[in-house]
């Protein structure tokens, strides 16, 4: 070189560098995480197949359909996420229908078992929201019977929409929510989903009987609606009665409270919305 330096440009090299071999070299594969999140990750399909819809974390009311009571993690607060009661909705015609008329025979009292693994909310949606506007629409036809049989003015009431959408609306969530924290200090195996399940359904037997007040006979009308209370109660209380019964003495009280709740409503239905005064 005598002296004299080659400039070499550094971006234009490129130098390759073979890689050595180690023989202590491990390879590490991890695998894909396998965690359960809330909501779960369930296959599509309809309620009699394998998807499952979330459990409570401490959810003893039932066993799962694969006989696993083991708690299911996850962040709470994706509970206001609407994705994550689609497995709730995920259900066909055949069970809704199947279930209804499970509960017009509210002596037999195995709903529950029925509907452990898999409660649904889109029967109790339903349910509710076609007996709002059925007490509403038949109410004011009743009164507008009344009123034209005495050619008297008759007036609509919109009232009687918003009364029925609380009633129906703040019963099916505000009644077993309470039962379920009730049962929840009592140490009685609960679960909220079968709950709301259990209750929404109960209230189809109001249904018909709403469409026979239309006769206008107060004592016919104070008949349909004990029958239909006794009915809705007897089928919610004898399905509640197996669980309750772990609570100890105080059990009674607690089937009885549910039984005169639930009577309670098919009364309230008739006081408000076929009293007719004119």
């Amino acid at each position: 070189m005598s002296g004299k330096y080659t400039a070499i440009d550094s971006q234009k090299v490129s130098l390759s560098v073979p890689a050595v071999p180690d023989s202590d070299h491990i390879s590490v594969k991890f695998s894909e995480s396998n965690l359960q999140t809330f909501p779960l990750s369930v296959a599509s399909g309809n309620i009699s197949g394998s998807s499952q819809p979330p459990r409570d974390s401490d959810d003893t009311f039932s066993k799962s359909r694969l006989g696993s009571d083991e708690r299911q993690e996850g962040s709470w607060f994706q509970m206001f996420s609407v994705a994550s009661y689609k497995p709730y909705f995920d259900v066909d015609t055949s069970d809704v229908v199947e279930r209804i008329r499970e509960s017009l025979f509210p002596f037999r009292g195995n709903f529950n078992e029925k509907i452990s693994s898999n409660p649904d909310l889109y029967g109790p949606f339903w349910i509710c929201t076609t007996l709002i506007f059925v007490a509403a629409s038949i109410g004011t036809f009743v009164t507008y019977l009344a009123h034209k049989i005495k050619d008297k003015e008759w007036e609509y009431d919109i009232n009687l929409v918003t009364w029925s959408a609380g009633l129906f609306y703040g019963y099916i969530f505000v009644v077993p929510l309470g039962l379920y924290v009730i049962l929840k200090y009592f140490s009685v195996p609960s679960g909220l989903a079968q709950l709301l399940c259990l209750y929404g359904y109960s209230l189809f037997i109001f249904l018909p009987a709403l469409c026979l007040s239309i006769v206008p006979l107060e004592i016919f009308r104070w008949l349909v609606a004990g029958v239909a209370g006794f009915m809705s109660a007897s089928f919610v209380a004898l399905n509640l009665r197996a669980h309750i019964m772990s609570a100890g003495e105080r059990w009674h009280f607690i089937v009885a409270g549910i039984f005169l709740l639930q009577f309670a409503l098919g009364v309230a239905l008739k006081l408000y919305l076929f009293t007719v005064t004119v």
